[in-house]
């Protein structure tokens, strides 16, 4: 077994491996960019090495910056990670011509299934279903343009190397191909150093199902059964799981036989998932075999109890798998949320700035891989994945549950995230009855916003949560103004009582209370229905609330600002206005007005760095034409105009950087 791995990767991936090899007494040594001089995973390293500035392509995409570190540090081998050059075949090759061992699979294997065209000529080989289409790469808008007329419209563009999304487009008209050919090829060559496009037929409302394979240096090939990913926004996934509701028996068979096959055609070694779709008559197509970990892995840990880490280190160290296929056995059900650094309220774009607050959920079967805490810096450079949320349960009503409970719990502020998105995606009705494809966010979202609205149960619960700090911070106030209170040696009530307004969600709904902070217990009647709640001894500035209602647990955070109080649970964000009866009846009698300001200016969307001005001073556009692009977390994106108009002052070049709300731009009057 190795004595010292370099982790050529950052982040959660980062602290991820270096768990396992700790483990297994292995020295990590980890490569850090400016960026990541105050991360986690350079903490926890037991060496940590600086590489270079921030751009990707400075630093984690320099092989041989890397190869150098492993070289100079007495390093064995090299752990790639997940992104990057996981995927490189070039970067695996350079690795072992160093003298130094490649954890993952090889060269020749990583060119022949990790590159897309290859792989899909591989499959048609040995009689493996793949999504009709041109399978050689295109760089040519003719020939490409010659070649979508002949596959027909709507289409998909995909790149030949790396993944993530990133260099996908759907195409749905022909006007549309050269820009979207453009984007692709720019996209895929910043965060893949390859340009490589090809193109597919576009399959209406598929379903994502992958099966993690893994292999060794003398023949032997598994499975760990299937994940389903197909909730995913931008073609990158949000939650996963598994088993998949939609595979039965059969087709598992079926699936993980293809999967099988693919990797001993390939002569393929360590870790691998083979990736297919599944189309609404049941029809699997394979995509691609991702030729790495998966970000997703920690669902089949927990299904199967297995470090997959660890395989990959003894694959790679030369040791046979131990594990026969009938040895395997998989347990209950596992899911798996995506925390990213991104507004879902504004079309998911990247988020940077500093966690200033940060607390992992607690409780039983929920596992955290998260690459912050508190301080931590999130920047424009890198993925905008943050940290997983895993729950385990014995059938899929609990492990949703125990994620919904998780997801509740997890605290971090300072930068805007998905967490109560994702939330609200699994408590979603048609997540639950398992009714998904990968258009369940465009079906059922938004902006955002969940298409069905809250339960009056969730509306309850929430305002209960609100009154409660409400209530109990205005009892404190209270009792410090007495001459005799407690805060000073005097003795409080020992029942209270009160009625509240509380207005959420556009409704008013009476609420009223009785109980005691002693034995902390109280009676709710909210809007008519009578609630039973035990609270735990209160703080009266808590940002996560437990309360146990009608014998059931939950768990709230919190943000309040004197009678306004944002609470967030199941996915629900709704702010609660609390107001007492004598403040209620003046909020009747006060007007509310608005006021609508034109703006003159175009205002940055997301930090990131501007790539290219798409228009000059002076001249006429029209809203919604892209007038700018930008960079920001490996994604490249247009930003169109917002009116009519004519273009008076550009405010920005290419390569500058820039921040959410910058002027970019300004409009004639």
């Amino acid at each position: 077994m190795f004595s010292k791995v370099l982790i050529a990767n950052r982040g959660e991936i980062a602290v991820r491996i270096i768990q396992t090899c700790k483990r297994m007494g292995i020295k990590t040594v980890a490569v850090y960019a400016e960026a990541d001089i105050s991360s986690l995973y350079v903490r926890d390293a037991d060496e940590a090495v600086f590489i270079g500035a921030a751009p990707a392509k400075e630093s984690f995409l320099n092989t041989a910056k890397l190869i150098k570190v492993a070289l100079k540090n007495n390093c064995q081998a090299v752990h790639p990670g997940y992104g990057f050059l996981s995927e490189s075949a070039a970067f695996a090759e350079s690795v072992t011509e160093a003298g130094l061992t490649f954890i993952g699979p090889t060269p020749e294997a990583i060119a022949r299934l990790g590159d897309k065209t290859a792989s899909k000529a591989l499959a048609l080989a040995i009689g493996v279903p793949v999504v009709p289409g041109v399978h050689e790469p295109l760089t040519d808008l003719n020939i490409a343009a010659e070649a979508a007329l002949k596959i027909g419209f709507p289409l998909l563009l995909k790149p030949a190397a790396g993944g993530g999304g990133r260099g996908m487009r759907i195409v749905r008209h022909e006007d549309e191909l050269e820009s979207a050919l453009s984007t692709c090829m720019e996209e895929t060559k910043k965060s893949f150093g390859d340009n490589r496009i090809f193109i597919e037929k576009f399959i209406s409302k598929p379903r994502h199902i992958e099966f993690q394979i893994f292999a060794d240096n003398y023949g032997e090939v598994i499975h760990l059964g299937e994940r389903e990913c197909s909730v995913q926004r931008r073609y990158q996934k949000v939650i996963e799981e598994t088993p998949s509701v939609a595979v039965d028996d059969e087709l598992r068979g079926k699936m993980t036989k293809a999967a099988c096959d693919l990797a001993r055609a390939a002569g393929y070694t360590n870790a691998g998932t083979a990736e297919f779709i599944l189309d609404e008559h049941r029809n699997y197509y394979f995509l691609e075999m991702n030729t790495r970990l998966q970000v997703e892995h920690p669902v089949t840990e927990m299904v199967t109890n297995l470090d997959l880490v660890e395989l990959q280190l003894r694959i790679a160290a030369g040791e046979p798998l131990k594990i026969k296929q009938e040895d395997i056995n998989f347990k209950g059900w596992a899911i798996e949320a995506r925390i990213c650094a991104e507004d879902p309220y504004r079309g998911f774009l990247p988020t940077t700035g500093m966690v200033t607050r940060y607390a992992n959920p607690k409780g039983k079967n929920i596992r955290v891989d998260s690459g912050v805490a508190a301080g931590s810096i999130v920047t424009i450079y890198y993925d905008s994945l943050i940290a997983k949320i895993s729950a385990w349960g014995r059938d899929r009503f609990e492990a949703v549950n125990t994620l919904n409970r998780a997801l509740n719990g997890y605290h971090i502020e300072g930068v805007t995230t998905n967490v109560d998105f994702a939330n609200a995606v699994i408590n979603h009705p048609e997540f639950i009855s398992g009714e998904l494809s990968t258009h369940f966010i465009d079906d059922h979202f938004l902006d955002g916003e969940s298409k069905v609205p809250p339960t009056s149960e969730h509306i309850h619960l929430m305002v209960i949560a609100a009154s409660l700090i409400f209530h109990s911070r205005r009892m404190l106030m209270k009792e410090a103004l007495k001459p005799m209170s407690p805060l000073i040696g005097g003795k409080t009530e020992t029942i209270e009582s009160a009625a509240y307004a509380a207005r959420i969600d556009g409704r008013t709904l009476s609420v009223e209370l009785k109980g005691s902070e002693a034995s902390r217990n109280w009676t709710f009647l909210v809007g008519g229905k009578t609630y039973l709640v035990t609270t735990p001894e209160l703080e009266y500035y808590r940002r996560r609330l437990k309360l146990d209602i009608n014998g059931a647990s939950h768990m709230f955070r919190l943000q309040y600002s004197a009678n306004h109080i944002q609470a967030f649970f199941s996915g629900n964000v709704e702010t609660v206005e609390i107001y007492t009866p004598r403040e209620w009846n003046l909020m009747k009698y006060m007007k509310r007005g608005s006021r609508v300001i034109q703006d003159t200016a175009l205002k940055c969307p997301m930090p990131g760095l501007i790539t290219a001005v798409c228009v000059d001073e002076g001249a006429q556009v029209r809203k919604g034409q892209e007038l700018m692009r930008m960079e920001s977390m490996k994604m490249e994106s247009g930003v169109a105009s917002p009116v009519d108009g004519q273009i008076d002052e550009i405010c920005v070049k290419p390569g500058q950087a820039v921040e959410t709300d910058e002027v970019l731009l300004k409009f004639k009057l």
